[in-house]
């Protein structure tokens, strides 16, 4: 077993894990086809602006899938709608207070190299 499935595995295992990093993700298509995969997400308050090194306004949120759970889920790969007059994909999780979160894919980064997609959020729905 090479580098890169050793990699790929290794990933499977992270994002599978619930007593580690894994947390329950739920992805919906523009068709309201939805799935409930386990992943890794981010919900950042504040991002630092790179050329000041200041901190600006704002939250970077993102999650992190595994792509062949989207291909069992039968959902395909997400992408971003930049059409605001069109559905967007959206994903839900809680926060570690249990508060849910809605939020549309703005941005969609699969790393086939490793089976994993990124995507970058923003606000859809707050409870």
């Amino acid at each position: 077993m090479g580098l890169r499935e050793i990699a790929a595995a290794d990933l499977r295992i992270i994002l599978e894990d619930l007593e580690g990093f894994a947390w329950p993700i739920t992805i919906s298509d523009p068709n309201q086809v939805s799935a409930d995969l386990l992943g890794f997400s981010n919900d950042i308050s504040q991002a630092i602006d790179p050329q000041t090194g200041q901190a600006i306004a704002g939250r970077f949120v993102s999650v992190a899938l595994p792509i062949a759970a989207l291909t069992a889920a039968g959902i395909g790969m997400p992408r971003g709608i930049a059409d605001s007059s069109g559905k967007p994909w959206v994903v839900t999780f809680n926060d570690v207070f249990g508060n849910s979160g809605t939020w549309k894919v703005i941005q969609a980064n699969p790393d086939r190299a490793l089976g994993i997609v990124t995507c970058t959020l923003e606000v859809y729905k707050l409870p």
